[in-house]
C-alpha cells in the first residue's frame, strides 16, 4: 500500500520538468536520460505514485520497468528541494516497494493492446519511440491546472528528426487520429491534452551555433537552459523563457520575454526565421514568400501555423564588464518610474521592477525562510520593490549617480550568503541606532557600515546551508561555492530560481502587456487583481513589470496562488475567473497599450507592434 502521505507529497508536484535537465550540475536521473519519456523522469513517477494509490492505472510493464530503473540515487531530492523544498526520493521508494511486493505475490503485469495503428508508428520512429502503455500515457494526461481535467492520450511518441514528425501527422490525418504537441513534457495551464496522439519532442536536442551571423539553429526538444549554456560557450546569450521550457514552444506558444526583453525585445524580436510542419505534413520557413502571415495579430483564438521543427534565434554579444544591481524603493509608482526612465535612456540590459515576494522566494532556499526574508524586507526595511538591472560598468555608474542606495553584485552575494542572519533581524541593533529619515535600507546600505554588516552577517556558504535540512547541507555547501550561484547575471540568464514561485503553491500567473508612462493605471490592475483574489480567498501578490520598447510598453505579471489538489482552492479560481476573465478582456480592448497574455497564445510570432500599437 502506498501511504496518503506519500500520495499526497506525489501528487503535489508542479509539472516544471526542472527534474529533466541538469540545472544543478547534478546529473540526470540515469532512466529519464535512456528511455526519454516523461514517466521514467522523476515527474513522471511521482505522477505514477500517486495515480496506483488512487487505483487510476493498473501496474503494467511498462510500469515495472519505470519502478526497477529508478536507482534511487537521490538527484532528484536535491533538484526538487532546491525549487520546491520537497523531497521525492520518498516517493520513489515508495514506488519501487509498491511494485516489488505486487510482483512477489505472483501477480502479472498488464500487457498493453495490441494495435496496428501502434505497429505503423513504430515504423516510423523506431520500436521503443512509441507506445500506448497505460502507465505512460498517464503521464501525458494531466498537469496542476485545477480547471483542466485529464484527458489519456492513445498513443505517445517521440520523433527523432523532422521526417518522422511529417511521417507521422500525415499517418494521424490519414486515419483521424487527432494530436497534440509536447515540448519538454510539463504542461501547468491545461493547453496540450488529446485523446489521440501525443508528440515529444525530448529526442530532438540538435543546437548549431552561427557566431558569425548571431544566430542559434534549434531544434524543438531544446530546452532554454540548454540553449543559454550552448550559447555562453561562444560568448552569446539568449532571450530565453522557463529553463525547462522548449525555445520553439514557447516562441510558437506565447513569444519569449524576460527582463532581458527592455534590450532584445519580445515575440518576433527575439527569431530570425523559422520551420514549420504544416496540419498537412508540408515543410516551409516563415521567410519562403508563400507562407503563412504569423507576423500579424488576431485578437480572438488562433491555431498556430504548425509544429516547429527548426527556429533560428537570436544571439546576443556579452561583455566581460556586466554585474547585476538592485535598487530599493518603498512606492510602486516610483520604482515604476525609475525603470522606465532607465529604458528610455538606455541604460542597462535586463530591467525589471520585482516585488518583495518575487524577491525573496528567488533568495531563500526554503520557503519558511522566504516568509522571514519577505517581512524583514518589505516591513522592517521598508524594501518594498527592487529595481532589478544587468548592465556594463557605465551602466552601473549612471545608476548610483541617479540612487545612491543600491546592492551591487558584492553586497548582494553577502546578503545572500548570510541570509538566515538577514531574516532573523541580527542588524537592526545597528540600523536603530542611527539617525535619519530615510527608510531603514538606505541607512543599511550605506558604505560605511558594509564592514559591520558583513561582520553580523557572516556571510559563507555553511551560513545560508543552515537553514535547509541537516542531511543537504554538505551538498547547499557545497553549491553556493560555485561563484555563478551568487552572480545576478548568471542567475537572471539562466533563470533556475524562477520555479520556486511555485514552491508553496501551484502558481497561477497573469501576463499583461501595459502602457509604462501610466504606473496609475498598472497599480490599478494589480488592484483589480488583488480584489478579486481577495474577495475568493486565494493567496496573491504582486511578481514583476519589465519594460520593453525604450519604456514606451513592459509586461507585468501578477500571481494567484492555489493548492491544485484542493477541490476547494479549484472552486475559488473558477469563481475568480468570472471576474477576472471579463475585466481583462475588457481592458484588452479599450485601453491602447494593454494586452492580456492569453490573447496572444499560439501568436508568439507575431511581431510586438501588431498587438500594443494598434
Amino acid at each position: 500500500m502506498i501511504s496518503e502521505d506519500i500520495r499526497h507529497q506525489a501528487a503535489q508536484c508542479r509539472h516544471y520538468a526542472m527534474c529533466k535537465i541538469d540545472y544543478l550540475g547534478t546529473g540526470l536521473c540515469a532512466s529519464g536520460a535512456e528511455h526519454q519519456y516523461v514517466s521514467h523522469f522523476p515527474q513522471g513517477r511521482m505522477d505514477l505514485c500517486d495515480a496506483l494509490a488512487r487505483n487510476v492505472v493498473p501496474i503494467t510493464e511498462g510500469l515495472v520497468e519505470i519502478a526497477e530503473t529508478c536507482n534511487l540515487c537521490g538527484i532528484c531530492d536535491r533538484q526538487c528541494h532546491f525549487i520546491t523544498g520537497m523531497r521525492p526520493v520518498e516517493v520513489m521508494k515508495a514506488l519501487k516497494k509498491h511494485v516489488r511486493e505486487w510482483l512477489e505475490q505472483g501477480n502479472v503485469p498488464v500487457a498493453p493492446p495490441a494495435d496496428a495503428d501502434l505497429e505503423r508508428l513504430r515504423e516510423i520512429v523506431g520500436g521503443q519511440w512509441a507506445t500506448n502503455d497505460p502507465a505512460i500515457l498517464m503521464t501525458y494526461a494531466n498537469d496542476p491546472f485545477p480547471l483542466a481535467g485529464p484527458r489519456m492520450p492513445r498513443f505517445v511518441v517521440l520523433p527523432g528528426n523532422r521526417d518522422e514528425i511529417a511521417a507521422v501527422v500525415r499517418y494521424a490525418n490519414d486515419h483521424g487520429i487527432a494530436y497534440a504537441v509536447r515540448g519538454n513534457g510539463g504542461s501547468v495551464f491545461g493547453f496540450v491534452f488529446t485523446d489521440g496522439l501525443v508528440l515529444d519532442m525530448h529526442r530532438m536536442k540538435g543546437i548549431t551555433i552561427d557566431a558569425e551571423n548571431w544566430t542559434a539553429l534549434v531544434e524543438p526538444g531544446v530546452t532554454s537552459f540548454e540553449l543559454q549554456q550552448a550559447a555562453v560557450k561562444q560568448g552569446f546569450r539568449v532571450n530565453t523563457a522557463e529553463p525547462a521550457a522548449t525555445v520553439c514552444g514557447n516562441i510558437v506558444c506565447t513569444g519569449l520575454f524576460s527582463t532581458w526583453s527592455n534590450a532584445y525585445g519580445v515575440n518576433a524580436d527575439t527569431f530570425v526565421d523559422m520551420e514549420f510542419l504544416s496540419r498537412d505534413g508540408e515543410v516551409f520557413r516563415l521567410s519562403d514568400p508563400t507562407a503563412p502571415n504569423v507576423f500579424c495579430y488576431e485578437h480572438q483564438p488562433t491555431s498556430s501555423p504548425g509544429i516547429c521543427t527548426r527556429a533560428f534565434v537570436r544571439l546576443h554579444p556579452m561583455t566581460d564588464d556586466e554585474a547585476g544591481m538592485l535598487v530599493p524603493f518603498t512606492a510602486f509608482d516610483e520604482a515604476v518610474s525609475f525603470v522606465q526612465d532607465l529604458s528610455r535612456r538606455r541604460i542597462g540590459l535586463a530591467l525589471g521592477v520585482l516585488g518583495g515576494h518575487y524577491l525573496s522566494t528567488f533568495m531563500a532556499p526554503t520557503a519558511s525562510l522566504a516568509l522571514q526574508l519577505q517581512s524583514t524586507l518589505s516591513e522592517t526595511l521598508g524594501m518594498r520593490y527592487a529595481v532589478f538591472l544587468v548592465g556594463d560598468r557605465f551602466a552601473r555608474e549612471a545608476v548610483r549617480s541617479m540612487r545612491p542606495a543600491v546592492i551591487d553584485a558584492e553586497l548582494f552575494r553577502m546578503l545572500l550568503l548570510g541570509l538566515p542572519n538577514l531574516a532573523e533581524g541580527a542588524w537592526q541593533d545597528l540600523v536603530s541606532g542611527m539617525d535619519g529619515d530615510e527608510p531603514a535600507y538606505e541607512l543599511l546600505l550605506r558604505p560605511e557600515i558594509r564592514p559591520v554588516l558583513e561582520a553580523i552577517l557572516r556571510p559563507a556558504p555553511e551560513t545560508l546551508a543552515s537553514a535547509v535540512d541537516e542531511d543537504l547541507r554538505d551538498f547547499y555547501t557545497q553549491l553556493y561555492t560555485r561563484p555563478e550561484m551568487t552572480d545576478m547575471v548568471w542567475l537572471n540568464m539562466f533563470r533556475i530560481l524562477s520555479s520556486r514561485m511555485s514552491r508553496h503553491k501551484h502558481m497561477f500567473a497573469f501576463l499583461v502587456y501595459v502602457p509604462m508612462d501610466r504606473p496609475a493605471l498598472i497599480r490599478s490592475i494589480c488592484d483589480r487583481l488583488r480584489q478579486i483574489a481577495d474577495a475568493q480567498g486565494l493567496e496573491n501578490d504582486f511578481g514583476f513589470l519589465t519594460p520593453l520598447d525604450l519604456g514606451k510598453r513592459g509586461i507585468l505579471e501578477y500571481d494567484y496562488y492555489i493548492d491544485h489538489q484542493n477541490p476547494d482552492d479549484a472552486e475559488r479560481i473558477r469563481r475568480a475567473a468570472a471576474d477576472f476573465e471579463p475585466y481583462l478582456e475588457e481592458i484588452s480592448v479599450t485601453i491602447k497599450g494593454v494586452k492580456w497574455l492569453k490573447n496572444i497564445f499560439s501568436q508568439g510570432c507575431a511581431r510586438k507592434e501588431a498587438f500594443l500599437y494598434t
